[in-house]
């Protein structure tokens, strides 16, 4: 058997219980399939209470030598990564190991020339270009540590994540293609950058050739830099628990928390995930729809595929232009065997309807994915027949920025399939459920807190610049226990993720997760989406609140009432219906699709005076609309 490799649920359970065993031996085994410059000394060192936790002590390495350069001797011409363009017009680009090799050594040596060195930070700020790809990796050359920003926040957001981390410098772009529009990118940099004393380049690519404000000494242009440059850039050798990256990502209040993520670990454990969640076999064409500005960007379009020499496919544009089979004309364009996206994608291009769908043979998919959030079972369902064929195991995969890497899923077709259920946790994760008293629930079908008991090696280390942070969000809550804030309940070892702990609602002492009702919400034909707070009530002590978005067209608010009422209580029972139900033209949406409860808990409260940090939002004017609406 192949420790690195799982291709049976019997090496699936041996694997779990080895790790579980001997979990020191079991990574020991994953990590020497990798390319070390010097092995570690001590594989785990650990407490956390700190926290403290270190993997692969004194091991050297670069990251990019394994995405990289071990591939080059017999796979240099396979093709590392395919771009397809917004504009389904424009020629897609495919580039080899060799190409992609050469090309980050390029633009590593043009950030070396501006000064920038190991350990320091770097902003990106870019579209889905293969620019993007090739900076971040260009990052991780030299060992600077890259900070990847959405190229759709705000300036304020921008400058926040800058100086919160005092980056050097910013690699952008003069705009960028996103649908039907054409936006500006560099002029964000810019008013962003009037509060950065820290950023002293600018590297821009040229997307779209729009006029853009220069600043001489600063502002470099990307394809003039790497003209005449080598492309012999040795790896930095980085310690296993060197920073190589910082993504920031909101809590439920304060500023964004920037989490740290380290060489060794990560590299083991997301080449090791991407590999058997997905069951990659050489040849494959693997798409991720995510923008690398998120978490799923870096683990599973870059750094995951990568570590495994496969083809990972990028994707400039959305999902619905120029027409809504989009992803499906991509999917059969290029024969993609693995599929991966968001329930928000899903339920969006559900509700447009099955035409957009029929005509693509999709023949090629051997594994679709889920990310980002419980995928509810009416998405789920039309997700396995529409799109899977009714003969494609789905991935609902659960995991987090913190965690780094999938940490409960399917693996391919290896595992059962069972609707609303994340399935089973990959060797290597304990996790547990506790009771608020921290007693671990050993019962089926009883929801608890989601926590983990064992360290695994691509968990965070830290919030930069802030670890008492990082102790008092995930460390402090259970003594000895990762907290993930998510709550969840196991029936046959298999988790189900209710959602956030704080969107758990207590209606006369029974608790319900907020997905639980949104399912059954969902059912209803009249509706798309819906988003479920709990707010005061003088009897119940929370009462069920609920934010509704309708199908397109004319809808009686009486007939929508009754049909919501009849789905929950036909699905859950009469206590879990919603005492108040909105009709939303829209919900609050981060730019990666999450809804912001906390923003529809204050509305539902009527305490709408302080929305907190609402930087992340895809549409602020959403807020205002929801208020005007309030029942």
């Amino acid at each position: 058997m192949n420790p690195f490799e799982i291709t049976t649920y019997k090496e699936y359970q041996d694997s779990y219980e080895n790790a579980k065993n001997n979990p020191e031996r079991f990574w020991d085994d994953i990590a020497s399939h990798y390319s070390w410059q010097k092995k570690w000394s001590k594989t785990l060192n650990w407490d956390f209470k700190g926290p403290k936790i270190s993997w692969f002590e004194d091991g050297k390495l670069n990251i990019t030598e394994n995405c990289l350069d071990r591939h080059l001797k017999k796979n240099g011409e396979s093709t590392a990564l395919i771009w397809e363009p917004n504009n389904p017009k424009e020629p897609e680009l495919r580039m080899s190991y060799y190409e992609l090799h050469s090309a980050v050594c390029r633009f590593a040596n043009v950030l070396k020339s501006r000064g920038i060195k190991k350990g320091d930070r770097v902003a990106i700020y870019m579209p889905m270009i293969p620019e993007l790809t090739i900076g971040v990796l260009a990052c991780a050359r030299i060992g600077a540590i890259h900070s990847v920003v959405f190229a759709g926040f705000s300036s304020q957001a921008l400058t926040d994540r800058i100086n919160d981390s005092t980056c050097c410098a910013v690699l952008t772009s003069d705009g960028m293609y996103r649908g039907a529009k054409n936006l500006a990118i560099k002029t964000t940099v810019d008013e962003a950058l009037k509060s950065c004393p820290s950023v002293k380049t600018v590297v821009v690519v040229k997307r779209d050739n729009r006029n853009i404000q220069w600043t001489h000494g600063r502002d470099i242009w990307h394809h003039e830099a790497v003209e005449n440059i080598s492309d012999f850039c040795p790896a930095e050798a980085m310690d296993s628990e060197d920073v190589l990256f910082i993504l920031y990502t909101s809590g439920s209040t304060g500023k964004p928390k920037g989490v740290v993520h380290t060489c060794g670990g990560y590299m083991v454990y997301a080449g090791y995930s991407f590999k058997n969640v997905f069951q990659y076999k050489a040849g494959d064409i693997y798409w991720c729809t995510a923008d690398v500005g998120w978490v799923t960007g870096h683990s599973y379009i870059i750094y995951g595929p990568l570590l495994n020499c496969a083809t990972t496919l990028m994707f400039e544009g959305i999902p619905t232009w120029p027409t809504a089979s989009r992803f499906w004309e991509i999917c059969d364009k290029y024969s993609v065997n693995q599929f991966y996206t968001a329930p928000t994608a899903i339920r969006s291009l559900m509700a447009l309807g099955n035409k957009w769908v029929e005509g693509f043979s999709l023949k090629n998919l051997k594994v679709i994915g889920s990310v980002g959030e419980p995928i509810n079972k009416e998405a789920w369902d039309w997700y396995d027949k529409m799109i899977g064929k009714s003969n494609c195991p789905i991935v609902d995969t659960w995991w987090q920025t913190e965690t780094g890497g999938i940490m409960i899923s399917g693996l391919g077709n290896l595992s059962e399939q069972k609707p609303t259920f994340a399935g089973k946790p990959l060797p290597g994760i304990e996790p547990v459920l506790l009771d608020i008293n921290g007693r671990e629930i050993l019962d089926d079908g009883i929801e608890g807190h989601l926590c983990v008991k064992f360290p695994w090696p691509s968990m965070l280390r830290t919030i930069y610049g802030n670890h008492q942070r990082c102790k008092d969000v995930y460390f402090s809550n259970y003594d000895g226990y990762y907290f993930t804030g998510d709550g969840a309940k196991r029936e046959e070892g298999m988790y189900r993720i209710i959602g956030r702990v704080d969107d758990v609602i207590n209606v006369s002492g029974h608790r319900f997760g907020t997905a639980e009702i949104e399912n059954a919400i969902n059912s209803s034909t009249l509706v798309t989406e819906s988003a479920v707070v709990g707010y005061p009530h003088a009897i119940k002590g929370q009462g069920i609140y609920a934010f509704i978005s309708l199908e397109a067209g004319d809808h009686n608010e009486i007939d929508v009432n009754n049909s919501i009422i009849s789905a929950v209580v036909g699905s859950i029972g009469h206590i879990a219906k919603p005492d108040i139900i909105q009709i939303a033209p829209g919900l609050p949406k981060t730019r990666s699709g999450k809804i912001m409860r906390r923003i529809l808990r204050k509305i539902a409260e009527g305490n709408t005076k302080d929305m907190g940090d609402t930087s992340t939002l895809l549409d602020p004017s959403v807020i205002d609309s929801l208020i005007k609406g309030k029942k």
